[in-house]
C-alpha cells in the first residue's frame, strides 16, 4: 500500500459521492475497495465470478446508498465490508433456493387429517405466541419472515443498526420457541 492510500480520507471521498455524485472520488473508491471486497469474497469461499459479481454490487450499492453511510457508526472499510457480508450471504441464500424446474408439479397426495389438524394447531400456538412479543420484537420478526427481508433490508427501512435488529430477532426467536415448547401438547 502506498502512503498516499493510507493517507486517504475515505469518509471525505464517500461524502464527495453522497453529496456531489463526484465521479473522481467514486473512481478512486472503486480502485481502493473493489479488489480487496473480491478477495475478501474469495477468501470466504466464493467463486471468482462470483467474488466479482458481489464485488460490482458492492461498489454499486455504494455509490446508490452513500446517503446512508455514517462516519460516527463505522469507517468507510466497515461499511463496505458489511455490504460484502450481505451480499455474499444473499449470494449463498439465493443459490440454495430450489430454481422452478426442480420443483414437482402434479397432484400431491392428500394430506392425512391428523397431520391437517396438529399444523393448524401450531399455527394458532405461534399465533398466539406471536401476540406476547414486545411490539419491537413482534414488528421485525414480521419483517423478516412474513415480509421474507433481510437483516439488512429490515435496518435499511427502520434505520435501526444491524446489531439490534439481529439481536431483537435473536431474543424473539428464543421467546418464542420457549412459548412453543412450554404449551406444546405432551404426546
Amino acid at each position: 500500500m502506498t502512503a498516499d492510500m493510507e493517507q486517504t480520507d475515505w469518509a471525505a471521498l464517500v461524502m464527495r459521492v453522497r453529496d456531489h455524485q463526484d465521479r473522481a472520488a467514486f473512481a478512486a473508491l472503486f480502485r481502493h475497495f473493489a479488489p480487496r471486497v473480491k478477495a475478501f469474497l474469495m477468501k470466504s469461499g466464493a467463486s471468482e465470478a462470483l467474488a466479482e459479481e458481489c464485488a460490482q454490487d458492492v461498489m454499486a450499492t455504494l455509490w446508490q446508498k452513500a446517503i446512508q453511510f455514517d462516519p460516527e457508526r463505522a469507517s468507510v472499510a466497515t461499511w463496505v465490508f458489511a455490504i460484502a457480508r450481505n451480499r455474499r450471504i444473499d449470494a449463498l441464500r439465493k443459490s440454495r433456493r430450489p430454481e422452478p424446474e426442480d420443483l414437482t408439479w402434479g397432484p400431491t397426495a392428500e394430506p392425512d387429517q391428523a397431520e391437517v389438524f396438529e399444523a393448524q394447531q401450531d399455527t394458532e400456538r405461534l399465533g398466539a405466541a406471536l401476540s406476547q412479543l414486545p411490539q419491537k420484537q413482534r414488528a421485525l420478526i414480521e419483517r423478516a419472515y412474513y415480509g421474507d427481508l433481510s437483516h439488512s433490508e429490515i435496518a435499511a427501512e427502520t434505520g435501526l443498526p444491524l446489531g439490534t435488529i439481529k439481536s431483537r430477532i435473536r431474543l424473539a426467536l428464543e421467546r418464542l420457541r420457549h412459548q412453543m415448547d412450554v404449551k406444546a401438547p405432551v404426546k
